[in-house]
């Protein structure tokens, strides 16, 4: 059972846990100073094997970036943008510490799942994060630790007023 993702119900047995904007920014808020602390430790640890990794999934992402939007882009998009920000922390050096991201990234999974069936689709959000995944590549490949930094924890935070829009009911799912 999956820890925070199903509550008990005395005499009736599991159900999946309510989510709140409570929960949603305070997971959002620790994922983003993770993977901002990562990319700092990456840049100071990582080498040119990491860098050409980063690059080959940069490339492959933006494969993606460059195609129309359409439904079934939305799983193809998710798992390359998921190896890509791996890739960009990988060059850590820390295993223990990776584990800790892929929890809150695991804890993340369901508020993220709203904003991309909010967002994916669009033009738009591919053009806006092509230029965010670049714009922080090129500050990583510079090795700007502050910069890419702050870069990350800006683009991690970035799904936060969508997901809340869509929790109060303002905005719907554009795929079914």
């Amino acid at each position: 059972m999956a820890e925070r993702l199903v509550t008990v119900v005395n005499q009736k047995g599991y159900r999946v846990a309510p989510m709140s904007e409570q929960e949603l920014l305070d997971i959002f808020d620790a994922r983003a100073n993770m993977e901002a602390m990562l990319v700092r430790l990456a840049i100071e640890r990582g080498g040119d094997e990491w860098e050409a990794e980063l690059l080959a999934r940069t490339h492959l992402l933006n494969k993606l970036e460059s195609c129309e939007a359409s439904e079934h882009l939305l799983d193809e998009w998710d798992q390359r943008h998921q190896a890509f920000h791996t890739a960009i922390v990988a060059g850590c050096g820390s295993q223990y510490l990776l584990q800790m991201r892929e929890r809150l990234f695991d804890l993340a999974a369901r508020y993220r799942f709203i904003w991309l069936r909010t967002t994916v689709l669009s033009v738009e959000m591919l053009e806006d994060k092509h230029v965010q995944h670049q714009t922080l590549v090129d500050a990583i490949l510079a090795r700007d630790a502050e910069q890419a930094s702050a870069l990350m924890r800006e683009h991690l935070l970035t799904p936060i007023p969508i997901i809340q829009q869509a929790m109060a009911g303002k905005l719907s799912p554009q795929a079914g």
